[in-house]
């Protein structure tokens, strides 16, 4: 009897610690790593960055999602077909786009990226300059980095 007791605990606690080394290494093998993917996040916002300088409907047809969500610091929302519109029309026209003080976390299939974007303007032919916060959710689709949702908010001077 007191044999069996003690093959039954020895069973149980190899039972136990073997679970937890599985679960540990699913766990490990299941979650990318962090720098690859952030720096995949990094490569696609420089491409929109130099995409939304200089505009083509292929270009920012591959970074942004169909459900593009754009937010505007005057409160306008677009979407991608009025996104990419408005950028190769001329209406938004960025001369030069400066990225600092960015952020990337990647969670799971989606990353929120912060940054600041200071730019000079031509937006339908009048010059101008902006600085703004800009909150973006890139979503992993099809195995590319696409922006879903983007929303600006102006600096504080």
């Amino acid at each position: 009897m007191l044999k069996t007791l003690i093959l039954a605990a020895a069973s149980a606690l190899a039972l136990v610690t073997l679970s937890g080394c599985a679960s540990h290494a699913t766990t490990a093998a299941a979650t990318p790593v962090p720098a690859a993917s952030e720096q995949a996040v990094a490569a696609a916002a420089e491409r929109l960055r130099l995409a939304m300088i200089d505009p083509t409907p292929a270009a920012l047809t591959a970074l942004v999602a169909d459900d593009l969500s754009y937010g505007h610091s005057g409160g306008r929302v677009d979407t991608k077909d009025s996104f990419i519109g408005d950028l190769v029309a001329g209406k938004s026209d960025f001369v030069t786009i400066t990225i600092t003080d960015q952020t990337i976390k990647v969670v799971g299939n989606s990353a929120i990226v912060r940054h600041t974007l200071t730019a000079d303007t031509n937006d339908s032919g009048k010059p101008g300059k902006v600085q703004i916060k800009i909150l973006g959710v890139w979503q992993q689709q099809g195995g590319q980095w696409k922006l879903l949702a983007r929303q600006a908010v102006r600096v504080n001077t």
